[in-house]
């Protein structure tokens, strides 16, 4: 562990993934922001960090205006990525637009589908209700014997390079000045509706202007040291990458099949997904692996929707975990009412990694003007968690 530079800082992230990253590039490139910034970061590595461990997919696909907004300026940012980055180095991303597909196997949800892709169109979204027999003429490969209903799109929606942007992000940051101390949290000092002093593993003491909890799974716990409830709670998220003995003649949808199992291309090869059969919460630093799942549940629900998969050879696995917030799916952002200089960037609930561009610009007109101005977050704002009045997701993977 290292020693800060100095003892008081206008802002401090408590942690330095994708979403501290992102919340640190925006703040120090804001031209009416002329503090200091410290990330602090307990694992350096990001061995275990959602960061690490996600499929680096975006969706318009959400059943609330709100994330679909989220999601497109994702997109746009996306696109944009080489010119934001001032640098001549930085370089020109894409996104592999093979699209989401879900597959209905009932009408009910079928219903759903086809109330959110009103929702999207509206919003300028490609998405479009298909029949089955619309799916196999475009993607042959699928069995189709159960399915009653699919949901695709294939504007702004597929893979792109999360690690790359992760790079650049804190590439940029340190070049705007922004500090990142490798050091733990451990303690938040209080004075009537603020919190004043941050106390580290290493035993360094902080004053702080601001604080933002982007701490992942952990963001519980930093919100438990200012007396703050949050639902937030890490839940094992399983991925697979296969190889395929009889390839599929294109991209691969990422698939959300009704058995639970997602899958999509990955190069030449296949990535696949899902939760364990006992999807209750863990400890943050449990990552081991039940290589019963792939066998038994995994292997048979993709050979059963695409028939080609019944000869793949698995190559690797790895565990990561969504911070789930188990009040309603969605991410908590911004300011508490209790405490109005410590905000809130925590339970992405697997949607961290795409809406990491609007989250930092959001947090950033936060922290730096005092409110949202280029897209209104208050509905994730933390005020929902002690109403319990939670904005429902329903286009959940």
């Amino acid at each position: 562990m290292s020693a800060p530079a100095h003892d008081r800082y206008d802002i401090v992230i408590v942690g330095g993934g994708m979403i501290g990253s992102s919340i640190a590039w925006w703040c120090a490139r804001d031209p009416d922001f002329d503090g200091r910034i410290l990330v602090v970061e307990a694992d350096p590595t990001f061995e275990h960090a959602a960061t690490s461990h996600t499929n680096s997919c975006i969706r318009q696909q959400f059943g609330t205006e709100l994330n679909i907004r989220i999601s497109q300026f994702g997109a746009a940012f996306i696109r944009d990525f080489a010119g934001l980055m001032e640098d001549p180095e930085a370089p020109a991303l894409t996104i592999r637009t093979f699209g989401y597909m879900y597959l209905a196997a009932d009408p009910a949800f079928a219903a759903v589908l086809a109330e959110q892709q009103l929702l999207q169109a509206s919003l300028g979204a490609g998405t479009r209700m298909m029949t089955p027999d619309e799916i196999a003429a475009a993607y042959p490969f699928y069995a189709l014997d159960d399915i009653v209903a699919g949901s695709h799109n294939t504007r702004d929606e597929g893979y792109f390079d999360g690690g790359t942007i992760f790079h650049w992000l804190r590439k940029r940051a340190r070049a705007l000045g922004v500090e990142t101390l490798h050091d733990r949290v451990t303690d938040l000092t209080l004075a009537v509706d603020r919190v004043t002093h941050v106390t580290l593993a290493s035993g360094a003491r902080i004053a702080c202007g601001q604080i933002v909890n982007a701490a992942g799974t952990r963001s519980a716990d930093i919100a438990a040291m200012a007396g703050l409830s949050l639902p937030v709670v890490p839940h094992k998220r399983y991925t697979f990458i296969f190889d395929a003995e009889d390839p599929l003649p294109r991209d691969l949808p990422l698939t959300i099949d009704p058995s639970g199992i997602h899958v999509r291309s990955d190069g030449a090869s296949y990535m696949a997904g899902c939760a364990p059969d006992d999807d209750g919460p863990v400890d943050p630093a449990d990552f081991a692996i039940d290589h019963d799942l792939w066998q038994d549940t995994v292997w048979p629900a993709l050979a059963h929707r695409i028939p080609a998969f019944e000869r793949i050879r698995l190559r690797t696995t790895w565990v990561g975990h969504y911070d789930t917030n188990t009040l309603d799916r969605n991410a908590v952002l911004g300011p508490d009412p209790r405490l109005p200089n410590f905000h809130f960037a925590s339970g992405f609930s697997g949607h961290g990694l795409q809406q990491s561009p609007a989250v930092g610009r959001g947090l950033a007109e936060m922290l730096v003007h005092g409110r949202w101005r280029s897209l209104d977050l208050s509905p994730l704002g933390p005020g929902r968690i002690a109403a319990n009045e939670p904005l429902l997701e329903r286009a959940i993977i």
